[in-house]
């Protein structure tokens, strides 16, 4: 039986050099031209504007993808910018990331300063990235074709249809399979999305409604790393494919109580 051959299809767009939109996935061959097209049309419609430059990658996967679950999803409920601060600081915090780890995460991304990849930040609040300027992008991930319509029909249960949060939990899902990636949080750049959210082992992947107000168009995302060698983790994040093919549950809105509860029923440590 001949290997099944899986696809790495990337896509950013920008206008006048600004960053548009951008989407991934892993395919198979059949696959492609179908994203492509849907990718394109994202592109060119997008509520940011239409995009005069769009680039599009396509990489045929010389290694397997490895198979992992999606992180667990809930709702913090949460309806002001300052009581999401409050609570993303006992969320981390909890963890073991300082506070002056999260206070410079929180005012890195909201300087105003797009990146194109995310932030690599010690607990203590030290940059790490080799470029401070472009962070570290994380790619080659996706999701096989029945974990998407189980998560997609999770998703709708719980009242969120918006593909945002799917692949912004695909990517989370990739980057805490690592152990040395603690904690995460992570602001839309897009002006009109007003939620972000954290993620970690301990907690699963919690949204954030109201992280900001709208029109404000900063955002970005900063992953809290402690030990091991960065090398290898800018190597996973950016070469090793991973797809999801389970789906863990998908709940409503919970408030900070309750959440903070359940971190003793999760092995934070876990790992596939």
């Amino acid at each position: 039986m001949s290997k099944r051959l899986h696809y790495s299809v990337r896509m950013r767009s920008s206008r006048k050099d600004a960053h548009i939109s951008g989407a991934e996935g892993i395919y198979d061959k059949d696959g492609i031209v179908e994203v492509v097209k849907e990718y394109t049309e994202r592109a060119l419609m997008h509520e940011k504007g239409r995009a005069d430059e769009i680039r599009l990658t396509i990489e045929e996967l010389k290694e397997t993808p490895r198979k992992i679950s999606s992180l667990p999803l809930c709702t913090l409920n949460t309806k002001k910018p300052e009581a999401v601060r409050k609570a993303a600081f006992k969320i981390l915090s909890s963890i073991g990331i300082t506070e002056r780890a999260i206070e410079e995460a929180l005012h890195s991304l909201t300087m105003g300063i797009t990146m194109r990849g995310a932030m690599l930040m010690d607990i203590e609040g030290v940059r790490l990235e080799p470029d401070l300027l472009r962070g570290v992008r994380v790619t080659r991930m996706g999701i096989t074709p029945n974990a998407d319509a189980i998560l997609s029909k999770q998703l709708a249960k719980a009242g969120l249809r918006n593909s945002t949060v799917k692949e912004a939990l695909i990517l989370a899902s990739k980057v805490h399979k690592y152990p040395m990636v603690l904690g995460e949080i992570c602001i839309s750049d897009d002006p009109n999305y007003t939620t972000g959210y954290i993620a970690s082992r301990a907690y699963g992947y919690i949204r954030l409604p109201h992280i900001k107000r709208r029109g404000e168009p900063y955002g970005g995302r900063t992953f809290f790393i402690t030990g091991g060698e960065v090398k290898e983790l800018i190597k996973y994040l950016q070469m090793t494919p991973v797809l999801i093919d389970k789906i863990k549950p998908c709940e409503g809105i919970l408030t900070l109580k309750e959440i903070l509860e359940r971190k003793s029923h999760r092995k934070s440590g876990s790992r596939e």
